[in-house]
This record gives C-alpha cells, sequence and structure tokens, in this order.
C-alpha cells in the first residue's frame, strides 16, 4: 500500500492529492500547490523545470481524485478495523498462560474460544451439542464495517449525484437560456422587420404623394400663366395688336386643358400596414396557444400550524410538514397510513380564479395531497374509515400508497394509471372552469381531473400520512420560486 500511496501524493506538499492536476510533461500537482509555486513567477514544472505555456488552463483530474478519495476511504476504514481489532479483542477462556484471541462462543456454555480450543471443542463427544457460533463481537464488528463502508459508499454516491445534479442544472441553464435568447433573437428580427416594412411604407407613400403634388401644382402654374396672359390681353386697347395676340397664341377656341383629377382616396388606404398588424397578431395568437402557462400561476401556499394535528410537525417557514417523531411509542400493526386524517392545511383560501402550486413528495411511501372546503374535525383522526378529505362531497385528493395512486373524492375511490412515478405533484385549481387537475410536476403530464362545483372557499390541504417503522418521517416540501411571474399585472390585460 505504501507504493500506491507515494502515487497518491503531491510532490510539493507531500500529502495526498487535493484537486490533482496534470501538466502537459505529465506531473501531477494539487491546483493550490501549482497555483502557489507559479504566483509570480514563469510557469514552470517544480520538477523538471519545463517553462510551461502562459497561457495554461489547469484542469482537476477527476479520475486521479477519485483514486485518492478510495485510497482515504480503504485507509480509514482499515485504521478503524485495526483499532476496533485492539480496543475490542476478547480472550479465550480456556487459555491459561498465554490467553490468545477468541474467535468462536459457545451459546451452551458461555465460553469465548480460540481456534485450537474450539475445535477441541467441536471435536468431544459429550459438548457435540453444544452451539458453537462465530464470536458475537466479531460479527458485530464485521457488521458495523460493512455498514460503514455502505454508508460511506451512499456519501460518495449523495456527492457524484450532487455534482452531477448542479453540472446538469448549469448545462440546462445554459441550453435553455440560449434557446430564448434565440427566440429573442427572432422576435427582435422580426419585429425589426415589421417597422421597417412600416417606414418604407411610410416613405413610398408619402414620395407618391409628393409627385402628384408636384403635378397639381404644376398644372396650378399653368393655369395661372394663361389666366395672367388672358387678363393682359383684355387689357389691350389696339384692335389690331388684340386680334394678332390672340391669333398668335390661338385664343380663339376654350384652352384645351387636361381636366384636375382628382386623388383616389383608395390609394391612401394604410393595406400594408393592416397587413403587418394582422400578422403581428396572427404571431400574438400562435404565442397565446403557449401562454400564460401552469407555472404562470404558480404560487407556494404557506402551511397554517394552527390547523396542524399535534403530531404534525410544520417547519417555522410553513413550507414542510411532517410526521412528527414520537418517543417511546410503539406502532399498532393493525393500523394503516391511511387510517388517519393528520393534515394540515394552507393558510389562504381562494374562491375565483386559477392557482397553481406544486408538493415534493419524492420517495415518501405514503401522502395524501388535495383541496377541502375547510379543516378536517378532529374527531374523526382515529376513525377506521375516515370521513374527512377524499371521502366527502367537499373533498378532492390524491392518495399514494406504495407506488399505487387513488383519486378519492365522495367515497369513490379511483385508481390511477401512473407511468413514471411522481416526485412533485403539481395542482391547477381552475375555478372559472370548475377544474381541479393533479400533474406529474416534473413533466407536466395530467394525473386526474374532477369537476369542482363548489361556493365556499377552498383550502389547499396535505396530509403526510402516519409514520410506519421509521420509513415515512420524509417531509412533504412546497416547491417555490423566488421571484414568481405576476401574469395578471405583467400582461396589462389581466387573466383571459
Amino acid at each position: 500500500m505504501g507504493t500506491v500511496e507515494e502515487t497518491l501524493k503531491c510532490p510539493a506538499c507531500q500529502d495526498l492529492f487535493t484537486d490533482p492536476v496534470k501538466l502537459p510533461c505529465r506531473h501531477y500537482f494539487c491546483l493550490t500547490c501549482i497555483q502557489a509555486v507559479c504566483e509570480g513567477a514563469p510557469l514552470f514544472c517544480p520538477e523538471c523545470q519545463i517553462l510551461l505555456p502562459s497561457n495554461l488552463t489547469l484542469e482537476i483530474d477527476a479520475s486521479l481524485q477519485s483514486k485518492v478519495k478510495d485510497f482515504s476511504v480503504k485507509s480509514s476504514t482499515s485504521a478503524l478495523l485495526t483499532e476496533t481489532k485492539l480496543s475490542s479483542t476478547i480472550r479465550c477462556d480456556h487459555c491459561i498462560e498465554t490467553p490468545s484471541e477468541a474467535i468462536r462462543t459457545c451459546l451452551t456454555c458461555d465460553a469465548s474460544l480460540c481456534q485450537a480450543h474450539a475445535l477441541l471443542h467441536e471435536q468431544r463427544s459429550a459438548l457435540r451439542e453444544h452451539t458453537v457460533v462465530e464470536s458475537m463481537l466479531e460479527t458485530t464488528v464485521k457488521q458495523l464495517l460493512q455498514m460503514r463502508c455502505e454508508a460511506e459508499n451512499a456519501i460518495k454516491d449523495l456527492e457524484f449525484m450532487y455534482t452531477q445534479t448542479v453540472m446538469s442544472a448549469a448545462d440546462f441553464r445554459e441550453r435553455i437560456s440560449d434557446k430564448y435568447n434565440r427566440i429573442r433573437v427572432v422576435l427582435d428580427g422580426d419585429e425589426r422587420l415589421m417597422m421597417q416594412i412600416i417606414d418604407a411604407e411610410e416613405e413610398c407613400m408619402s414620395e407618391w404623394l409628393e409627385a402628384q403634388r408636384g403635378i397639381v401644382e404644376a398644372r396650378i402654374k399653368e393655369i395661372d400663366q394663361l389666366r395672367v396672359s388672358s387678363k393682359l390681353l383684355l387689357q389691350e386697347t389696339h384692335d389690331l395688336s388684340f386680334i394678332q395676340q390672340v391669333t398668335t397664341q390661338n385664343l380663339c377656341d376654350p384652352p384645351k386643358l387636361a381636366p384636375i383629377q382628382q386623388i383616389d382616396r383608395d390609394l391612401c388606404e394604410p393595406d400594408k400596414l393592416r397587413t403587418v398588424e394582422k400578422l403581428v397578431d396572427d404571431l400574438s395568437v400562435a404565442l397565446s396557444q403557449h401562454f400564460p402557462r401552469m407555472w404562470s400561476y404558480l404560487s407556494c401556499p404557506s402551511l397554517d400550524l394552527k390547523t396542524a394535528h399535534p403530531k404534525l410537525e410544520v417547519s417555522q417557514d410553513g413550507r414542510q410538514v411532517c410526521w412528527r417523531v414520537q418517543p417511546n411509542s410503539t406502532w399498532a400493526p393493525t393500523i394503516q397510513p391511511y387510517d388517519s386524517q393528520y393534515s394540515v392545511l394552507a393558510q389562504k383560501s381562494f374562491t375565483t380564479g386559477r392557482h397553481y402550486w406544486e408538493v415534493i413528495v419524492q420517495e415518501k411511501p405514503y401522502w395524501l395531497i388535495g383541496v377541502t372546503t375547510g379543516p378536517v374535525t378532529r374527531d374523526i383522526c382515529l376513525s377506521p374509515r375516515p370521513s374527512g378529505l377524499g371521502v366527502n362531497k367537499t373533498s378532492w385528493c390524491i392518495y399514494h400508497s406504495e407506488g399505487q395512486y387513488m383519486a378519492c373524492h365522495d367515497t369513490q375511490e379511483k385508481q390511477l394509471q401512473v407511468g413514471k412515478k411522481v416526485r412533485k405533484l403539481g395542482i391547477l385549481a381552475n375555478l372559472p372552469k370548475g377544474e381541479l387537475s393533479f400533474y406529474n410536476a416534473d413533466t407536466m403530464s395530467l394525473l386526474h381531473s374532477f369537476y369542482v362545483e363548489c361556493k365556499e372557499p377552498l383550502f389547499p390541504m396535505f396530509n403526510p400520512c402516519i409514520d410506519v417503522n421509521g420509513l415515512n418521517r420524509q417531509p412533504l416540501t412546497m416547491f417555490w420560486i423566488n421571484d414568481p411571474w405576476d401574469w395578471s399585472v405583467n400582461t396589462d390585460g389581466g387573466e383571459e
């Protein structure tokens, strides 16, 4: 192991690698060590003194880091095993001069036996009926070590999943942001195009009207010139001169002037501008098919501590509820989780509008979530078949029991066919349409819809169900976002 340990040590600090990075020269160092060495000096390898590029990017070697973690876990486990053995060694009861370590235990005569005495114990005919087993403490130690290894592996898995979750969220955030940027580019480009068409239409129409104005003004000028000439001719007193001018200017006949054309107002109708507006309206209609989304109405109901059963524990921020750990309590095997109505209501109710909220259930084996018109009375909490939420005319809910989903209302239960396990349950109360719908909030797939015809205020209701042998202690948690979108305010048009 010493050789393996040496390969996992940083040459600079002589300790196990922390965030190991590989240089182009194939030497490894801790990230902080190489940064400390290179600070304020040319970048070089402390081992081979080779100069390195100034723009070198140091990336953590995930494979080597994993090997270091595995070695650390094995080392700590080995040390624990050695320490445990040293501190909990049981000596053989039959060894006199030099007691040896006991590896077996006789349950009949309650004796600890080393390997030699255990063999003799089993060979004696008088003791053959005795029950000899592996040392209980040794077995316990092995079990504890196995449990520790499993726990450490679980922690490693959790750390890996956490890292993957963060990386996945960052990747999705970047991709979705890029998609929205492309949508904005398309919308901005379309808006710019439409504005340019409006500007071009305005310019073309203005130029045409100016041209028509020029034609009319030229006619006016021509008429004015004829009018002036005719007026001057009328002032002529010499007859011969008058006749000569009339003949020269061809004024014997009425002037042959084209009539003034009236501008056709239809030619000035803003048809192209109306077309632009229609195209924008079409785009708006196309987008409106996807808006508002259910998530546009997303809210986080705060739980009302005053309505919570004493055996439930509600978090201070009102976002979680779970079964309170009952000290020194015994579980009656005949009682099932769904036989209790330990519930809590939201602080606010609603009678109109659209409301959507999500509840994180994750791996809880039992839960019951829905809406009701009022508090569940305490006198029904211990009834064999509850008459509270989900089994009367003014309560609607989804009940989950070990992978099975039931829609409950008015003493009726309907088993639901759910493809993928629900980790978050979404509830949409569309009161204008009288609908209460339950969704798999991750995939937005519909689980079940109720028709709700109720004039009383409706309260979101949450039942984490009784804990069963420590397997149902997980809380029901409200899903929330930091800056929710107020659709009715931000769209200036109210809800449709």
